[in-house]
């Protein structure tokens, strides 16, 4: 996988250093160093948030080692503090600071072009297009970092962090370094007068910055220009339409090489295709610009700058520009198969209670499993902003209207970035529920561990941080349930929405998928069942079934019994 050729590469540059905090699509390369970094001397943690995990491999950096920080593309926004002051400070040891976009937004809520963040920091940007050249271009990023003393950003789609291919492996190198930290507060203290110096350092590595990476191959009248997975897509594309063409195959897409200008002088013809934004293409404009070339010059006017591109999108916007018929996307008659909680999902009876207890309320929530408490029967997800902003958000509602608001957070969103809202909420009394849905992992992304689990990313035993011990110490009434226990979890929430103050219910069970979750056996439907399809209607949970008028409990069922607890009339049964 992409993902894991990233870890190796890492390991074969010699890092001893990487924090992270899970996130889809890059969270295979933290997963993976986990398991082998004490193997290799390694030190990793899962830090609390992305900004965490950026100073935590920063500092590592900054002592002389090779250092490598992980995150999805939204990640680097709770990130960019730091990582824009980093940028101008620089690094002794190599910093590789790894950027998984989501074209499509297969699992997030934008689709954001990262590489716009490289040019804002200016710092060097490196895309890989296959396995082979993200464990490959992961080595090139700590030497070019090294080099130039500064943050290198290693810019990765979710095709690339996912797609699987043959990889050559290369030896492991071996570094020997005594980390230690020199002092110098004109370099370190970014007060305005020491960052003004350091303002002009980087303008100063950046204008000197040069890269062999960048590749060129082909013959033809006419110039193609792409980065990163757009570049695998292209060369189908020639194959497919029988065209001849001279490939610039950018790996550096900041700053961008002089070598573009003399490709650009041999060409009438040149389209750019890159995913997202037109950044590349921007570049080549402005190029051709400068140097006064005639060369006309295609980008997002043919190339579709929305979601993820492949063969069929980009092979079109080629008979754009030769102007011959389109291909029409087949559509398959299938069945949507949205995203839903799993069987026995503890959150699922918690957004039962919730609707149960506040029916006419607002439920503001997050970023996790949690989020798909939006699908219907339950939708009892009304916002989804980022990470901690249903609490931020309730924050505001509850001072500007006058509905219950209930809002919901995940237990590793509430230490990422969940305890900064709900401190303002006590400092500004604002009034609302807080419901943090602890299912003691971070699920989403591939049950991370995460301070509240009492195991670290090294696999130690550790103390637990208890999310009730926080809140209490605020001041916050706080009471704890167990969501399977429906009619006590309804209680509690009524309880507390009619308080008219700042209240915090936390509904703790493991995720089914843990070890020691409680799993009994599947539940069965009696002749009692009415057909009153409530069970369906109100839950949702795939394990039922409707035949013949009757509710079915099929073979996924793992035994939590809440449906039976909501049966009108008794007729779901278990042990």
């Amino acid at each position: 996988m992409g993902n894991e050729a990233i870890a190796r590469g890492a390991v074969e540059a010699g890092v001893k250093v990487v924090a992270a905090y899970p996130g889809t699509p890059s969270s295979e390369i933290p997963n993976t160093i986990s398991k082998i970094a004490k193997k290799y001397g390694i030190y990793f943690e899962w830090s609390t948030n992305e900004k965490v995990a950026y100073e935590v491999a920063f500092a590592g950096a900054v002592t002389g080692l090779r250092s490598m920080v992980t995150m999805k593309h939204v990640g680097l926004n709770v990130a960019s503090d730091a990582f824009m002051a980093s940028a101008e400070v620089g690094v002794e040891g190599g910093y590789v600071v790894v950027s998984a976009d989501d074209p499509s937004l297969h699992s997030s809520q934008n689709e954001q072009d990262n590489r716009y963040y490289a040019r804002l920091a200016n710092i060097p940007c490196i895309e890989p297009g296959s396995p082979q050249e993200a464990k490959d271009y992961t080595i090139k990023a700590f030497e070019i970092s090294e080099q130039y003393k500064m943050p290198v950003m290693l810019r990765t789609t979710t095709r690339v962090n996912h797609t699987r291919g043959d990889v050559e492996l290369g030896d492991i190198l071996s570094l020997e370094r005594t980390p230690k930290f020199e002092k110098n507060p004109r370099r370190y203290v970014t007060v305005p007068t020491n960052a003004r110096v350091l303002r002009e350092n980087i303008i100063k590595k950046m204008d000197s910055f040069k890269s062999d990476l960048d590749t060129i191959e082909g013959k033809g009248s006419l110039g193609v220009i792409a980065s990163g997975i757009a570049y695998n897509y292209v060369k189908e594309t020639l194959l497919l339409l029988d065209v001849e063409a001279e490939i610039y195959k950018v790996a550096v897409t900041h700053p961008l090489s002089n070598a573009i200008i003399d490709f650009l002088n041999r060409h009438d013809d040149v389209i750019v295709v890159e995913e997202l934004e037109p950044i590349v293409e921007t570049e080549v404009r402005s190029m051709a610009q400068k140097e006064n070339i005639p060369v006309t010059i295609y980008g997002k006017d043919i190339v579709p700058r929305a979601f993820e591109l492949n063969t069929t999108r980009v092979a079109n916007a080629f008979r754009k520009y030769k102007n011959l018929p389109l291909e029409e996307v087949r559509e398959f008659d299938i069945p949507a198969r949205p995203p839903i909680l799993c069987p026995g999902c503890p959150h699922r009876a918690s957004f039962y209670a919730i609707r149960k207890a506040a029916p006419k309320g607002i439920y503001p929530s997050g970023i996790g499993c949690y989020t798909l408490g939006f699908v219907p029967p339950l939708s009892a997800v009304d916002s989804c902003l980022c990470m901690g902003a249903s609490i931020g958000f309730s924050c505001g509602l509850s001072e500007f209207v006058s509905d219950k608001i209930i809002c919901t957070i995940g237990d590793s969103s509430f230490f990422h970035a969940g305890i900064p809202p709900l401190l303002d909420a006590v400092y500004n009394k604002h009034t609302f529920v807080v419901m943090i849905l602890d299912n003691e992992t971070t699920a989403m992304t591939g049950h991370q561990p995460h301070p509240g689990t009492g195991i670290t990313g090294m696999g130690e035993s550790v103390r637990k941080i208890y999310p009730e011990k926080l809140t209490e110490a605020m001041g916050i009434k706080t009471d704890v349930v167990d969501p399977h226990d429906v009619k006590r979890t309804i209680e509690v929430l009524k309880e507390a929405v009619k308080s008219d103050e700042l209240r915090v219910v936390i509904a703790r069970r493991k995720c089914i998928f843990l070890e020691g979750a409680e799993r009994k056996n599947p539940y069965v439907v009696t002749d009692e069942c009415t057909g009153c399809r409530l069970c369906l209607n109100q839950l949702g949970c795939p394990a039922i079934e409707f035949v013949e008028g009757k509710a079915v409990i099929n073979e996924l069922c793992n035994g939590c019994g809440v449906c039976a607890q909501i049966c009108p009339s008794n007729a779901i049964t278990g042990d």
